[in-house]
């Protein structure tokens, strides 16, 4: 087994991270591969309605501005970058990138991952056989489909890993697993095979601790955050990988944050349901098997992970139109702030309800008394200094849930006294997106892979 130790690092943990992050990892120390993590779930869809309004738009925008920051650091470095920040416009993310390259005036090849959009092939997909079925429901996906925004297969590490082994600097993909843009440099680096489960289920879980960023390091940090030293230049996590499956999570020198036990094993919780199986594309790992070895100064030791075979499936995220929503709040002041928001909930639902406006959900929070812990925190704290009514509607009229929104402003006038706050302005009608979750046989699906050296200008 090779001694050779490949140190890659976390740069983004979703689309709005923290934007210093990237220019950190590759300045401020030593890494070998920069991984760039943009997409959620909700994120494909975001996307689709950008590149349906505007057809060079529909990838992580923030991308490019930070590749025009870092990419001298990276040629002369050497150092790669994967993202899934190429959304659902591949093409125009990796022409964007050229054109920085070009203004640079540097040569980088540039590897795009295709295949998991079948947004245009799904009727085709259907027709095939594919179910598509809701995982969660059962229901079949024709209750959807002519509402359906997004239609993307979660793929895995292998077509990162060709486009490195064909020698691309930069990889773009659109919807492959966060953990897949941190496991194929180990199997491209290792030489892993599909069947080392053990193996490809330790990088699977070395990218599930980056995978949020500085969440790792230190951030949203539970057992003991107000000791977390320096949280406004956090270090961003770094995995030190050995080709045996042991890594150490660790960041950059200097930098704020703190990597322990206990902010890697919080991740390790992150989002994980049944802790035996962590199914992916490339395997299903035990995090049951997993140790974890504080090694003082911000290093944590992570060894003896099992694996077993992968699933015949992929997973699918479809999202669909599912109506209009609008929010508003009012803030009441003490004395009997609590009473008052309530009174100005049940005046504006008897509005909606005399105006024939109909619903499918109406919600009401009273942030500052209620809205985190309900009943617990109604007890502890019944008469707040202060309180904000936040309220919600939800429905398939968009023209009633437009009227909802001309009936908040009245109520500073024509309801409780002491409101201090009005947050927005009159709230407008926003598309709900709703989530569909399903599976797809893998043999249905055919990525593919091009890399292209850019031009210089």
């Amino acid at each position: 087994m090779s001694n050779k130790t490949i140190r890659i690092a976390s740069g983004q943990g979703f689309w709005g991270d923290l934007l210093t992050a990237p220019v950190d990892q590759v300045r401020k120390g030593p890494i070998d591969y920069l991984m760039m993590d943009y997409l959620a779930e909700v994120t494909m869809s975001i996307m689709q309605k950008q590149k349906l309004k505007n057809p060079s738009l529909g990838y992580a925008k923030d991308l490019i501005s930070t590749i025009d920051a870092i990419l001298p650091d990276l040629v002369a470095k050497n150092i790669r970058m994967i993202t899934n920040g190429g959304g659902v416009n591949l093409d125009a993310c990796r022409d964007a990138i050229a054109e920085v390259a070009r203004r640079h005036g540097v040569k980088v090849k540039v590897g795009v991952v295709y295949g998991d959009n079948i947004l245009e092939s799904l009727d085709e997909l259907l027709a095939g056989g594919a179910e598509l079925k809701n995982m969660e429901t059962g229901e079949p996906v024709s209750l959807v489909r002519d509402r359906v925004l997004s239609a993307n297969v979660y793929l895995g590490a292998w077509p990162v890993v060709e486009a490195l082994r064909q020698g691309a600097q930069i990889v773009i993909t659109g919807r492959t697993t966060d953990t897949g843009l941190c496991l194929a440099p180990m199997i491209h680096e290792f030489g892993w095979r599909p069947e080392d489960w053990d193996l490809i289920a330790a990088g699977t879980i070395a990218g599930h601790i980056i995978e949020c960023g500085a969440q790792s390091s230190g951030g949203n940090y539970m057992e003991d955050w107000r000791s977390v030293p320096n949280m406004a230049e956090v270090g961003f996590p770094i995995v030190e990988a050995g080709a045996d499956g042991t890594f150490i999570v660790t960041k950059h020198e200097g930098t704020g944050g703190r990597v322990s036990r206990g902010t890697v094993a919080e991740q390790c919780l992150y989002e994980i349901g049944d802790p035996k199986s962590y199914i992916t594309p490339d395997v299903i790992a035990d995090f049951t098997s997993i140790h974890l070895e504080d090694l003082g100064n911000d290093r944590v030791r992570v060894h003896g992970i099992k694996g077993r075979p992968n699933t015949p499936t992929y997973k699918v995220s479809m999202s669909y139109a599912d109506g209009w929503s609008a929010f508003a709040t009012l803030t009441y002041a003490w004395p009997d702030a609590i009473e008052k928001a309530k009174a100005g909930d049940a005046i504006l639902r008897r509005r909606l309800d005399l105006l024939g406006l109909k619903f499918d959900e109406v919600l009401t929070e009273y942030v500052g008394y209620n809205a985190c812990h309900g009943p617990l925190s109604e007890a502890a704290n019944p008469d707040p200094e202060e309180v904000m009514m936040r309220i919600g509607v939800r429905g398939s009229d968009s023209a009633a849930v437009e009227r909802f929104g001309k009936e908040i402003a009245p109520l500073i006038l024509t309801g409780p006294p002491n409101v201090t706050g009005f947050a927005g302005g009159r709230p407008r009608p926003s598309e709900v997106v709703a989530y569909w979750p399903a599976l797809i046989e893998k043999t249905r699906i055919d990525p593919s892979v091009r890399v292209e050296v850019s031009e210089v200008g």
